[in-house]
C-alpha cells in the first residue's frame, strides 16, 4: 500500500455509531475532559476528543444535559458549537467517580479491530526497497557489497534480521539508517479501546508527526489544511524504536498505570509499521532465551498476545521489522529452532583495508582535516599490522576525534602529523 492519501484516509465519523464507541463511553470521556479543563465551548470539547462536533459531540452534550451532568452558560458566537458548557455539581461527582476508574483524557480511542485493520493495510511488507534506493539509504556508510545484497531482501521481507559481528563495525548505524529512511508514512491512533480499557499508542518521543504544513511528496504526502478525516488518527513517519540493555520482559507487555488506570502500549506495538531494534542483544537484563521464547509465536504468526490486568489476553498485530543487533556469537545466544525463525542472519564483518581507507578519508573530510596517504599508512603499520590488531569501522572517527581534542588542548590546528597521530592512538587503544 502507498502512504495514506486523500482517498484512503479514514473517513470522519458522521454519527456516534460510526466512531465504533458507544454513547456512554464518549459521555464519560467528555465529562472527564470538562472536569479537568473547566468551562469549554462546544468546538473546544470536539477538538479535545478529536471528533466532529456535528452529529457526534453535540449528541454527547445533549445526552449529558438530559442527565443534568452539564449546563449551558451562554454563547460566544453563532451555533451550538460556540455554546459555553460547564459541568454541574452532579457531573462533578460523576467525573470524580470516573477518574477513580480511568484518568484517560484526550483524543477518543479507536476500536482495536479498526487499528488491526489499519496496521495490516499499511504493512511494511507491502513496501519494496530497490537496490538503488538501498544504496542511497546507506550512502553515508562504507559497506561491503555482500552486506547490501543481503539487506535488501531482508528489508523487503518485513520479518526479522539478525545483524552480528564485532563491535564498532556499524550494526547499529545500519539499523538506524533502515529505520529512518523507510519509504512512506503511516497512520497511528492516539489510543485504542478494547473491552472498555484504553491503551495509549501514540508516543511523541518515538512517533514523528508529518504536520499539515509539511509539503508532501510521493513517499510522504502531507494532509492538506482543513482536510476532513478521522482526527483520532495521526500521520507519522514509519517509526524506529530502539532499546538496549534496559529491556525487560515487562516492557514487552501492556504497561498499566495504577494511578491513571489506563495502559501504555509496549515498544513492539508502537513500532508497528516500522522498525524495532534490539541493540546489544544478549546484554539485556532478561536472558536471551526468555526474550526470544516470548517472541517465537509473534514472529511466526505476526500476532502478539498482551495481557490486561483482568488476566484477559488480547490479540494485537505484530508487524514491525525486528532487528537484533549483537557482537556476541548468535549460536551461543539462541538455539537452532529460534535462529530458523529469524530469516536473515547478516554478518557485518571488519572493513577491508580499502574500506578502512575510504572511511578514514570521509571522516577526515567531515572534520576538515587534510588527508594524508602517508599518515594513514603509518597508522596502519604501527597500530594495526605490528600489533596484529583488526580494523573496525568506528576507529577512524574515534581516532580523529581524539586527535582534535589533543590539538585544541595544545592550541594547534588538527593535522595528521606523526606527533598528533601517536598521541591520539596511544590514548585510544589499550596498550598490548
Amino acid at each position: 500500500m502507498d502512504s495514506p492519501s486523500a482517498r484512503n484516509l479514514p473517513p470522519e465519523p458522521h454519527s456516534v455509531e460510526e466512531t465504533g464507541l458507544n454513547l456512554g463511553f464518549l459521555a464519560d470521556l467528555v465529562i472527564k475532559t470538562m472536569y479537568t479543563r473547566g468551562l469549554l465551548r462546544g468546538h473546544e470539547i470536539a477538538e479535545s476528543v478529536n471528533l466532529p462536533f456535528a452529529n457526534v459531540v453535540d449528541k454527547v452534550l445533549e445526552y449529558l444535559r438530559r442527565e443534568h451532568l452539564t449546563e449551558v452558560r451562554g454563547s460566544s458566537g453563532f451555533g451550538e458549537s460556540s455554546y459555553q458548557y460547564v459541568i454541574s455539581d452532579e457531573g462533578r461527582a460523576r467525573a470524580r467517580e470516573l477518574m477513580e476508574q480511568n484518568q484517560y483524557v484526550g483524543p477518543a480511542p479507536v476500536r482495536l479491530e479498526a487499528y488491526t485493520k489499519m496496521v495490516q493495510s499499511q504493512s511494511l511488507a507491502e513496501q519494496t526497497v530497490t537496490r538503488s534506493a538501498l544504496k542511497r539509504m546507506l550512502a553515508h556508510l562504507v559497506l561491503n557489497t555482500s552486506v547490501i545484497n543481503q539487506l535488501g531482501p531482508a528489508i523487503n521481507s518485513g520479518k526479522s534480521i539478525f545483524l552480528f559481528g564485532e563491535p564498532g563495525n556499524g550494526k547499529t548505524s545500519i539499523a538506524e539508517a533502515i529505520g529512518s529512511l523507510l519509504p512512506g508514512a503511516i497512520l497511528v491512533p492516539y489510543a485504542v479501546s478494547v473491552d472498555g480499557h484504553t491503551i495509549r499508542v501514540f508516543d511523541a518521543m518515538h512517533h514523528h508527526v508529518i504536520s499539515e504544513e509539511t509539503r508532501g511528496d510521493a513517499a510522504t504526502p502531507a494532509i492538506s489544511q482543513g482536510q476532513r478525516y478521522d482526527r483520532r488518527w495521526v500521520l507519522i513517519r514509519r517509526p524506529l524504536i530502539a532499546v538496549g540493555g534496559e529491556l525487560t520482559l515487562e516492557n514487552l507487555d501492556l504497561v498499566f498505570d495504577p494511578t491513571k488506570k489506563y495502559y501504555e502500549a509496549p515498544y513492539q506495538l508502537k513500532a508497528n509499521g516500522g522498525v524495532f531494534l534490539l541493540d546489544d542483544f544478549g546484554r539485556q537484563q532478561v536472558r536471551p532465551h526468555e526474550l526470544l521464547n516470548r517472541w517465537i509465536v509473534p514472529l511466526e504468526r505476526r500476532v502478539d498476545y498482551l495481557t490486561l490486568v483482568t488476566g484477559h489476553k488480547i490479540d494485537v498485530p505484530f508487524d514491525a521489522l525486528i532487528i537484533f543487533s549483537t557482537n556476541l556469537n548468535p549460536k551461543e545466544l539462541v538455539d537452532e529452532a529460534f535462529l530458523r525463525r529469524i530469516r536473515y542472519k547478516i554478518h557485518v564483518a571488519d572493513p577491508t583495508w580499502e574500506e578502512f581507507r575510504e572511511i578514514f578519508m570521509r571522516e577526515s573530510a567531515k572534520r576538515s582535516i587534510p588527508y594524508s596517504e602517508a599518515s594513514l599508512r603509518y597508522i596502519v603499520m604501527e597500530y594495526y599490522v605490528k600489533l596484529k590488531r583488526r580494523p573496525r569501522a568506528v576507529h577512524p572517527r574515534d581516532i580523529l576525534d581524539e586527535l582534535i581534542d589533543i590539538a585544541r588542548f595544545s592550541g594547534i590546528p588538527p593535522t595528521l602529523s606523526k606527533e598528533l597521530v601517536d598521541l591520539a592512538c596511544q590514548s585510544y587503544f589499550l596498550k598490548g
